[in-house]
């Protein structure tokens, strides 16, 4: 059975979500989609990058879903610190 979860961070620049994902697929029953942007207009300090779509394969456990929770944490705090 496979999940999926969207996750988004607002303002976050194309080039972090590309790492991001390039991150998160080295992890082991994770696959990573980028979201486009959805917005038709176009705003300069918009990400091109709607959110990730994270999906959990069958082979997927619990320290692939931890390994997951410590790169994102590891991102919000590095880019998302207000």
């Amino acid at each position: 059975m496979e999940n999926k979860e969207k996750i988004e961070f607002t303002g976050l620049p194309l080039a972090v979500y590309r790492e991001i994902a390039v991150h998160l697929r080295q992890v082991e029953g994770v696959e990573v989609d980028l979201i486009s942007q959805s917005s038709q207009e176009f705003d300069y300090n918009q990400s091109q990058i709607g959110g990730l779509w994270i999906s959990w394969t069958a082979n997927s456990g619990l320290e692939s879903r931890q390994r997951v929770n410590e790169i994102l944490t590891y991102y919000q705090n590095r880019y998302l610190v207000f």
